[in-house]
């Protein structure tokens, strides 16, 4: 691993992040219990410390290297779009559990769902800004 870190590197990973989420929140969430639960549990764990450990280190090199100044300003342009989906899938989750159409449950899987969405949907705009040099 001695490459250089890129910020893609850094932005793709966050997919990673949010699955691991998504993961957490059905452990949390469940009201059903199998046998293999156990064992999906602790891989998820221990591939969590891995990952987490294995991050840690090439952050740390990313911020000893200079910085892309172009790829940051296409990550805030990215984030920025990023906002303005995630505002609207709340206000439309929101809305949903007011009417009663989704109970809490279903609401909490539709919000973590968005923000794996959202970690994909991130990544493949700053790819694209980041490919066509905007």
């Amino acid at each position: 691993m001695r490459s250089k870190v890129t910020l893609r590197e850094i932005v793709g990973t966050k997919i990673i992040y949010a699955m691991l989420l998504v993961c957490y929140y059905w452990m949390w969430a469940r009201r059903d219990w199998h046998h293999y639960y156990e064992t999906i549990q602790n891989t998820v764990v221990v591939f969590t410390f891995v990952f987490f450990a294995l991050r840690a280190a090439r952050v740390y090199k990313y911020n000893q290297e200079e910085k892309d100044e172009l790829a940051i300003q296409n990550l805030r342009r990215a984030d920025a779009i990023g906002l303005k989906i995630m505002t609207a899938a709340v206000i439309a989750i929101g809305f949903a559990c007011a009417v009663r159409a989704i109970d809490g449950t279903a609401a909490g899987y539709a919000l973590v769902g968005m923000i794996f969405v959202l970690a994909v949907i991130r990544f493949i705009i700053f790819c694209v800004m980041d490919s066509k040099g905007v």
